[in-house]
């Protein structure tokens, strides 16, 4: 893999590791941020979505439809459906 790629995945996995972290913050303590938390739980795995995409050169428009995205990575990889179906409840 060459480094612009490499750099351009490792992106999109730190971004999703940071929304998982402020999901995990908000939800916790005695006044939670529910609302916010779930928010960037939809973030981290579109993030997560699109450097899987990327490391397997797929191409995609801008979005931020979950379903879309599922759609194109289980295309580049058929045995990830069902991690992916997991994460179509997250759908805003």
């Amino acid at each position: 893999m060459d480094e612009g790629k490499k750099e351009l995945v490792r992106n999109w996995l730190i971004k999703a590791q940071h929304d998982n972290a402020s999901a995990k913050k908000l939800s916790e303590g005695d006044n939670p941020y529910l609302d916010t938390a779930i928010y960037h739980c939809q973030q981290a795995a579109e993030k997560a979505i699109k450097g899987f995409l990327v490391f397997h050169d797929q191409r995609f428009e801008k979005t931020h439809d979950l379903q879309v995205l599922i759609n194109l990575a289980t295309s580049a990889d058929p045995s990830v459906s069902a991690l992916l179906e997991l994460v179509s409840h997250l759908e805003l």
